[in-house]
């Protein structure tokens, strides 16, 4: 055979050679999208609740640019955790197929504690439901005694996920008997609950409204309002497992309760309506509140939306000097040499005196 015709040859081997390897390359890239496809993804179980912080309005942009925290899903306290749980055993299987790898130790054991703290997640949530104290003993039974040594780690890491999506922060309520209970971010009617009963709280619905409205430039208007619970599936007219009939709550329960202003659109035909802070939520928390709410729920800080949180401090720095002039006020205005009688209320108590005998005379 001819020299030329056989290098031919060849090249044309080495491209059909080249040409399968790619082919092949090609059906196993989609022989594993379709088993990802495949593969259920772990479903929220009922009492699962999808959160997403509010987009940003306006101009303000964050200093490390834009960042989207993914949707937040918990199942009775969460199912985030096995979640990650999952992706990294997923993670770590294809490593272990891969020749040489070895397994990560440290990887497994962040994947165990994760799952500790969404067994710990699952029970606060429930002792909270039915209003009962949680106890260190119990806590440790469920999560197993060995992991004694790690259970602050885990109870801070379920508490933390917790106050992200409920708004409900963990308190020691009895040191000797190591006893925990949740207890709501706002003064909202039982303990976040707002009605009579048991049940999830309320809270966490409120705060993402107060940093809606926040962002908006401290008024929302009732269809921005929807269309951001609509990403946490909470739908007007839709009774929810946790909120209820959220427009009653919303524009009933807490505008009468006073976290919530409800005011028509002047000259809207037909009436629309807005959103404003009410009076309890301006006594009850903060610009700044709300604000590390929404950071955490976005997994940064409140400082990475520069203009917001600018406005936060601002409003900080008011509410500071409204108490120092409301005490200075108090103090020009109480009688000369006069003690008022909240400042000594054992002593008054205990001598059982009116506070006049106090005064000087």
């Amino acid at each position: 055979m001819p020299r030329g015709h056989k290098s031919k040859l060849r090249a044309c081997e080495k491209r059909q050679q080249a040409r399968g390897e790619t082919q092949g390359l090609q059906d196993a890239q989609a022989t594993t999208a379709a088993e990802e496809e495949s593969t259920p993804s772990p479903s929220p179980q009922p009492g699962a609740v999808v959160q997403s912080p509010p987009a940003a309005a306006g101009s303000c942009s964050t200093s490390q640019g834009p960042r989207r925290a993914p949707a937040t899903t918990t199942a009775s306290a969460s199912v985030s955790y096995t979640t990650s749980g999952k992706a990294s055993d997923s993670q770590d299987e294809a490593r272990a197929s891969t020749p040489k790898a070895q397994p990560s130790t440290e990887s497994s054991g962040l994947d165990s504690l994760s799952k500790k703290a969404v067994l710990l997640e699952q029970y606060l949530l429930y002792k909270y439901k039915m209003k009962q104290p949680a106890m260190k003993a119990d806590m440790l039974k469920i999560i197993n005694p060995n992991y004694e040594d790690r259970f602050a780690e885990i109870l801070k890491k379920a508490s933390e996920h917790i106050e992200a999506v409920f708004a409900l922060e963990l308190k020691e309520v009895d040191l000797p008997s190591r006893s925990y209970d949740l207890v709501s971010k706002l003064k909202l009617p039982n303990n976040g609950r707002v009605r009579g009963g048991r049940g999830l709280p309320k809270t966490g619905l409120l705060m993402n409204i107060l940093g809606m409205i926040f962002i908006k430039g401290n008024c929302a208007s009732e269809e921005d309002i929807w269309k951001f619970l609509s990403m946490m599936q909470v739908y007007a007219g839709r009774k929810h497992y946790i909120y209820g009939e959220p427009r009653k709550l919303i524009t009933k329960d807490l505008v009468r309760l006073q976290y919530l202003e409800s005011r028509q659109v002047p000259n809207s035909d037909p009436p629309r309506y807005e959103f404003l802070w009410g009076p309890k939520a301006h006594a009850e928390t903060s610009k700044m509140e709300v604000l590390k709410f929404m950071a955490k729920i976005s997994d940064t800080v409140p400082s990475a939306f520069p203009c917001y949180y600018e406005e936060a401090l601002q409003d900080e720095e008011e509410k500071a000097r409204a108490i120092d002039a409301a005490r200075a006020t108090a103090k020009v205005c109480a009688p000369s040499g006069a003690v008022p009688s909240n400042i000594y209320p054992p002593l008054l108590k205990s001598e059982n005196l009116p506070v006049k005998k106090l005064t000087s005379q």
